[in-house]
């Protein structure tokens, strides 16, 4: 059965002085504020819906390697991804990083590295994301 999930954002005012905030239906976080120069400057304290498509990026992937591991016979303790999406002004988003360290008891660095590749090709936010270069950095713990 199909899932939707569903955020909303409120934006006021023009693109370079205006800001807004973003929610989401399944969190009572609250809202997370938005604005054009946190995204084309970078904000510790701002998101950015490049940092939204990382933090769905990072998850989905961790999700995807984790069900392959334990394919593979070999689940894993623990699984670190980050993820880094990179908005170049006036272009847009040019690539997602992952970078993923994992602790598999019982695999090769070899095997872990082929793994984690068919992982980043088969998760549907990499699938998504197939307009831009997705690169992978992956180590074993």
């Amino acid at each position: 059965m199909p899932v939707t999930s569903e955020a909303t954002t409120t934006w006021n005012g023009s693109l370079m002085e205006g800001s807004g905030n973003v929610a989401f239906s399944s969190s009572n976080l609250g809202t997370f504020p938005i604005d054009w120069k946190s995204r084309n400057e970078g904000s510790d304290t701002t998101t950015t819906p490049e940092e939204l498509i990382a933090a769905a990026h990072s998850s989905c992937f961790s999700m995807a390697l984790s069900n392959a591991l334990a394919e593979n016979g070999t689940p894993p303790e623990r699984v670190n991804t980050t993820a880094s999406v990179t908005f170049k002004p006036g272009v847009g988003i040019t690539g997602s990083h992952l970078n993923v360290n994992a602790s598999v008891p019982g695999l090769t660095p070899e095997k872990f590295q082929e793994i984690a590749e068919g992982a980043k090709t088969g998760c549907p936010v990499s699938q998504a994301l197939a307009g831009i270069e997705i690169t992978l950095e992956a180590t074993l713990a």
